[in-house]
C-alpha cells in the first residue's frame, strides 16, 4: 500500500510517498481502508517537529474509510463499518490505517465518507469551542479569525446557529464573501483594517463577547483589543506564529478579560465525550444545520503541495488526502 512518510522533520518536501507492507491490526486495534484523511494545521506541526513525534512516522491523524479488518478483542466494530476519527497520529495519509477501535466512530448512513473526514477534527473543534471553552449565547457578539478557513466557517455557522452576531476576519474579499454566505453579520479584511478599531465600531464601543483565534501571534493583539469588559478570548491554534508573552496585569487593564488556551485532545479524552460530540455534530450535518466545504482534493502523492497551499492560505474550507485519486 502507498502512505507518506516523514523521516526528518522539515519543510513540505519531508512527505515523501512510499510503498510499505499493508498493517495487521492489534488486539484492540481496527484496520480501516482510507476513503479520504484530512489536511489540517496540527499535521505541520508535526512535520516541522514543533509537536514532535518519533520518526518515521506516516503523516495525518483524521480520516474516515471503512473498516477492512478488526482485532480479536474487538466487538463493537465490524468490517464493513463506515467510521472516522480525529487526532490520532499515524493514521491519516495512507491507504489503509490502524486506530484503536475505541477512537473511531460509527459515520451515519447519510452522511458520505469524504463529510465525515472533512468534519471530524474541525467540526469537533467548533464544538467544543462554542460549548464548553465559551457557551455561546443569542445575542452574543462573537469575533471569529480566519472565518473562511476550515474551523473558521463552522464556528460561523454554528454561533449563527446559537443565535450569534458574528464578525469574521478575513484576508481577501473572496474570502469574506464565503464568510457572509454562511452567517457572518459583517466581515473585515484583516490587512486592510484595524480589527480592534472597526469592531468598536460595529459595536457602538461596546466590543465582542468571545474571540476565537486560531491565528496567533498576527492577530492576537488586536483580538485582545476586541473584546468587551470581562471578554473571553479563546486563542485554539498559531497559525502565524505564538503570540509573544504578555504581562497578565494586561487581561486587567483591558477590562478584567479572560484568557484560555485550549486543545482538542483534553475534550474528546474520554470515548464517552468522544461520541457525545461526534453524535451531535454528525447531526449537525444531516439535519442541515451545519454545511461542509471541501476546498480542495489532493492524491497522496501530492500531500507536500496540499501543506504548501494550506500554509500559503491559498485554501478555504476542508482540504483532503483521497487515496487512489
Amino acid at each position: 500500500m502507498q502512505a507518506v512518510v516523514v523521516r526528518r522533520p522539515g519543510g513540505p518536501t519531508s512527505l515523501v510517498p512510499e510503498d510499505m507492507p499493508v498493517p495487521s491490526p492489534g488486539p484492540a486495534e481496527v484496520r480501516v481502508r482510507v476513503s479520504a484523511a484530512g489536511v489540517n494545521y496540527i499535521d505541520v506541526y508535526h512535520r516541522t517537529g514543533k509537536y514532535p513525534l518519533p520518526v518515521p512516522f506516516v503523516a495525518g491523524s483524521e480520516g474516515a474509510g471503512v473498516v477492512s479488518a478488526v482485532g480479536a478483542a474487538v466487538d463493537r466494530v465490524r468490517v464493513g463499518d463506515h467510521v472516522s476519527w480525529a487526532m490520532v497520529p499515524g493514521a491519516g495519509y495512507a491507504e489503509q490505517v490502524l486506530v484503536a477501535a475505541d477512537r473511531v466512530v460509527p459515520v451515519p448512513a447519510d452522511v458520505d465518507d469524504e463529510t465525515a473526514a472533512a468534519i471530524m477534527l474541525q467540526g469537533l473543534t467548533a464544538h467544543y469551542l462554542t460549548t464548553s471553552t465559551y457557551a455561546v449565547s443569542p445575542g452574543d457578539v462573537v469575533l471569529v479569525h480566519a472565518a473562511a478557513g476550515g474551523v473558521g466557517l463552522l464556528l460561523t455557522q454554528v454561533a449563527t446557529a446559537k443565535g450569534a452576531r458574528v464578525i469574521a476576519t478575513t484576508s481577501t474579499a473572496a474570502k469574506a464573501e464565503l464568510a457572509t454566505a454562511v452567517g457572518a453579520a459583517e466581515t473585515i479584511l484583516y490587512g486592510e483594517a484595524d480589527v480592534a478599531e472597526e469592531v468598536r465600531q460595529l459595536t457602538d464601543g461596546a466590543g465582542a463577547a468571545v474571540v476565537y483565534d486560531g491565528v496567533g501571534k498576527s492577530t492576537f493583539d488586536a483580538s485582545l483589543r476586541s473584546l468587551r469588559p470581562r471578554g473571553t478570548m479563546v486563542l485554539y491554534g498559531a497559525a502565524s506564529g505564538p503570540p509573544d508573552p504578555i504581562d497578565p496585569n494586561l487581561l486587567n487593564v483591558l477590562g478584567s478579560l479572560f484568557l484560555t488556551r485550549p486543545s482538542l485532545a483534553h475534550h474528546i479524552a474520554t470515548r464517552a465525550e468522544l461520541l457525545e460530540r461526534a453524535t451531535e455534530l454528525f447531526e449537525w450535518v444531516s439535519s442541515g444545520a451545519l454545511s461542509v466545504r471541501v476546498g480542495a482534493r489532493y492524491a497522496l502523492a501530492d500531500a507536500a503541495r496540499a501543506h504548501e497551499d494550506l500554509e500559503a492560505r491559498r485554501t478555504t474550507g476542508k482540504s483532503l488526502l483521497i487515496p487512489g485519486r
